[in-house]
Formats: C-alpha cells, structure tokens, sequence
C-alpha cells in the first residue's frame, strides 16, 4: 500500500489528477470506477479544470461507480447520478452512454448487483477504482461486518453513515436505509484503488485500514490485500498513523525512482 501524505486537501485533490492523467494519456480507452461524498468533489473540480485546459480527453473513457441509493426518484438532486451529473460529467467529454451507476429503479434488485459486476466485466474491468472512507471504515456502501469477497449487491446502511450523510439532507430521516453497492470482493478486482482522505474526522478510521488487522469490522482494511493500492490524505487524516516518517521517506524514494526512470 503506497500512502502519500500531501500539504492540504486540495494537494490531495492535485497529486489524485495527476494519477488519473497519466492514466487517461497511457490509456485513451480508460475504464474509471468513481465515487461521490465531499471528499472527491476537489478532486473533479481538478480534472474539470485539466480538461478545459486540453490537458485531459474523456472521449474514449467508460465510467462505473462504486453504489447509489435506493427509494429516491428519478433526478432527486441527491441521487448520486445527479451528483456525477453537476460535479463533472456535464463538465467533460465523457460520453453519457459510457457513464454507469447501479441501477436502482428496477423490481429485480437482487438481480441488477450481478449485471453490474457482468457489466464491468465487459467493459474489460477497471483500470483505477476511486474510493473515499466512512468514519466507520467503510467504502463504497460496505457496512462494517460486510464480507470481504462481497459483490454488488442491496445493502442496508448503519445509522452512522445515515448520520454522516444527513447533512445533504432536510434531516436523518430523509436518507434512505438501502443502497446498491459494489462489493468489496468487487472494488478489489479493481488494477488499481486510490483512496482519498481528509480532515481528522477520518483519522480513526484511516489508522485502522492501514496499520490495523484486515477484518470486516473495518471493511476498508481489505486494501491491504490488493497489490496496488494507492492512499492518499491531507495531514489531519494521517494524524494517527504511527509510521508516518516511514510512509513519507518511501515516498521521496518514490518519486526518486520515478524521475529516474522517467528521465532515461
């Protein structure tokens, strides 16, 4: 697990583009797992800005994200389509028919996690899974106690990610119980993961998917077991990270190698 610790949030949100730029220049045809929550919102506000600037082309890209709610209609301006929609595909290239999240309309639900994971899978599976994490420790809808070789699937959400999430609503009672999610079983199948953190609210829950045991208690400690696994925080996230002068002296060696390798 490569762990970066940046100056700031929005270091954090540069040092992301620059992973999702390379990546999109490498790989035109790039397919893109995305994720909604405040945390990535500076994130795509970069990408946007790299786009209009020519820097970036999502022309040829495929995008797939992590989960959506289930119970609110269609174009509920809290519906993580309409989050995707404001806070970047309206602002890029990307071909709406190329933009996928769990549908969630359908009388089958049960069925629409497993065509989620086919559909993925047709598409050639994704290249770089973008993640935030709960103050639980959960991604994507992944309530503690999920399995780690869970697929997309309906999953009821605890009172503490109702509550985290209450404040883009009237109240705790207008969040819905139920999402549908990719699994974690589902998000490892992933090349690469890149997780975003900030702000110390995540620090608990960031000490304990790094330097923690891997346990469905903190569902995002299955990262540990993905062999490329990129996370990246702002200082207040990595406050209780008890070797952080280790994380930060691999890094410069890095990017040391990085450069070298780039300039021969």
């Amino acid at each position: 697990m490569r762990v970066i610790i940046e100056s700031d949030a929005d270091a954090v949100a540069e040092c992301a583009s620059g992973f999702f730029q390379s990546l999109l220049l490498h790989k035109p045809d790039v397919v893109l797992g995305l994720a909604t929550g405040s945390t990535p919102i500076k994130l795509y506000q970069k990408l946007i800005q790299k786009f209009q600037q020519g820097l970036l082309n999502f022309q040829q890209a495929t995008t797939f994200n992590l989960d959506e709610y289930v119970g609110l209609e269609i174009g509920h301006p809290e519906s993580y389509r309409c989050f995707m929609q404001e806070q970047l595909f309206r602002h890029i290239n990307v071909r709406p028919e190329a933009t996928h999240l769990p549908q969630v309309e359908s009388k089958n639900l049960l069925r629409q996690g497993a065509d989620y994971d086919e559909k993925i899978l047709a598409a050639g599976g994704i290249d770089l899974q973008l993640l935030g994490i709960g103050s639980d420790g959960h991604i994507g809808f992944n309530e503690p106690g999920s399995s780690l070789a869970s697929r997309t699937r309906i999953k009821a959400l605890t009172r503490v990610t109702r509550q985290d999430n209450a404040r883009f609503f009237n109240s705790i009672d207008d969040v819905p119980k139920l999402s549908v999610t990719m699994g974690i079983g589902s998000i490892l199948k992933a090349r690469r993961c890149m997780l975003l953190a900030t702000g110390p609210a995540k620090a608990k829950a960031i000490q304990a998917m790094i330097e923690g045991s891997v346990t469905a208690r903190v569902p995002a400690s299955a990262l540990q077991l993905h062999p490329d696994t990129i996370v990246i925080l702002d200082p207040d996230a990595a406050k209780l990270l008890q070797f952080k002068d280790y994380y930060q002296d691999s890094e410069l060696l890095q990017r040391e190698l990085e450069s070298t390798t780039t300039e021969t």
